[in-house]
């Protein structure tokens, strides 16, 4: 099985900077897509960034030009660096990756979606 587990979230100051990593861990070969999502209190989760095979992103326009969504395969590693943090930012970010796997014996491969549990990200005012 494939696990997706997000870090790199807390607090932050207005203006400041972060960046979330989402390691996967398992019999991965690759990442193929990936995204990450946010929820904040009472609002409705809002797709904040995806990452293509092509290496092509797409952002949502309330972070345009102030995140960065990434993929280091080597490390399967998906990354959201954060800049320039509003307090309107302040959600828990998830991590959602497609992952090319293979099972026990080496002898299939699958192309599955995963979630991580998310984390928090809190920027002060």
């Amino acid at each position: 099985q494939v696990q997706l587990v997000e870090s790199g979230g807390g607090l932050a100051p207005a203006g400041g900077s972060l960046r979330l990593s989402c390691l996967a861990s398992g019999r991965i070969i690759d990442i193929i897509n990936a995204a990450w999502y946010r929820q904040a209190p009472e609002k409705q989760r809002e797709l904040v960034a995806k990452i293509n095979t092509d290496g092509d992103v797409t952002y949502s326009d309330s972070v345009k030009g102030r995140f960065t969504i990434s993929i280091d395969n080597a490390k399967h590693t998906v990354y959201l660096s954060m800049s320039r943090l509003e307090p309107e930012d302040t959600a828990v970010y998830s991590c959602n990756a497609e992952v090319m796997s293979v099972d026990t014996t080496y002898s299939h491969r699958y192309q599955t979606s995963y979630w991580g549990r998310g984390i928090q990200v809190t920027v002060s005012s």
